[in-house]
């Protein structure tokens, strides 16, 4: 029964469900889409009056506007409050539930506006009304149609998207070298006799690493903890390299309750190690520092080169790092690399959610 319930758990999270989350419907209540719904309502509005035989007054396109404004922020609400009972259907029968409720909202709203003004007698819609309402109705027939295939395609990319970071913090979890572990494990085995204490230290450090890098979700994380964790890898890596290794820190000024991903650090500061310091006889510094900026903080982490390279092999790691941070934090975030007068420096640039 175990390997049934296993079996059944993995099956939860197959192409076919990350395929029914990709064309699942979009929050119709974001300010983004609301506000996609007003500008091409409008733009309909700014072609029909530039069209070469428009006849459009200034009275006519004040109205025009007023009239399709007022009906995206109404077909905005009605999504919004649709979209609970939409996705409890199949995704392509809710889009096209979605597509007739904006359809037949526009046809209804027509003919409400359409009855007013001939009623009141203010002359703002067309003399024939069922001309009003037909034309209202096949234009938002054809604009739903592509507003919606639009929300449709956005909605695939930002999973795939979602997929691809999914794939790639994955990728970095079982990025610890091997060779990592069987020298950690040897530095291990040599502290055991000569200096007990050491010894357990390090075997708690490993521990620690291990548990971030094997866990389950790509969870958020904060800033103190990311540094926690980068102290604790460079206490194993000193027990190795010895006096080579030697590390300068000032990040005591940076918040450490900002959130952040987890694991982002880490592989850059393992980066200067094996790419800077192990390849040198005589080591050297690796330079871990952080300021606050008035919109988050930004982090560097410098390294020598090594003897006779100028150019880090390590572009991998570093873009796995950047699209990471793209994804997370869109251009509010960054990554930098570097090098010059042998030096290598990465600058990290994070984002505080306190600001837009």
């Amino acid at each position: 029964m175990r390997v049934r319930r296993r079996h059944t758990a993995r099956m939860a999270d197959t192409p076919g469900t990350r395929k029914h989350e990709a064309t699942a419907l979009p929050d119709f209540c974001s300010v983004a889409s609301v506000f996609t719904l007003a500008v091409v309502a409008e733009l309909v509005v700014v072609i029909d009056a530039l069209a070469p035989d428009a006849r459009m007054t200034w009275r006519g396109f004040a109205t025009a506007t007023l009239f399709v404004v007022w009906l995206a922020l109404l077909a905005s609400l009605l999504l919004c409050r649709l979209r609970p009972l939409l996705v409890r259907w199949p995704p392509l029968r809710g889009w096209l539930l979605a597509w007739c409720a904006l359809v037949l909202l526009v046809a209804i709203t027509s003919a409400v506006v359409a009855w007013l003004d001939h009623a009141i007698g203010t002359e703002l819609t067309p003399a024939s009304a069922a001309r009003f309402v037909i034309g209202n109705t096949v234009l938002a027939a054809l604009l739903g149609a592509a507003l919606l295939r639009y929300f449709y395609v956005l909605a695939e990319w930002r999973a795939r998207l979602a997929a691809v970071a999914r794939a790639q913090f994955e990728a970095l979890q079982a990025r610890i070298r091997p060779h990592f572990l069987y020298n950690s494990m040897n530095t291990v085995a040599a502290l055991v006799r000569v200096d007990p204490d050491a010894a357990e230290r390090s075997v708690e450090n490993l521990s620690e690493l291990f548990r971030a890098a094997l866990g389950a979700d790509d969870q958020p994380s904060t800033l103190g903890a990311e540094l926690a964790l980068v102290d604790r890898y460079l206490a194993i890596e000193q027990l190795r390299l010895g006096e080579r290794l030697q590390v300068e820190r000032d990040v005591d000024d940076l918040p450490s309750e900002l959130e952040m991903p987890a694991l982002l650090l880490q592989p850059l500061v393992e980066n200067a190690v094996y790419h800077g310091i192990q390849p040198r006889r005589a080591g050297g510094v690796v330079r871990i520092a952080g300021r606050r900026t008035p919109r988050g903080v930004e982090i560097e982490i410098d390294n020598p080169l090594p003897e006779g390279d100028t150019v880090r092999r390590n572009g991998h790691g570093l873009e796995n790092v950047r699209r990471r941070i793209a994804y997370h934090f869109g251009e509010r975030g960054g990554l930098e690399a570097s090098h010059e007068d042998g030096m290598f420096r990465v600058r990290v640039r994070l984002p505080d959610a306190s600001f837009p």
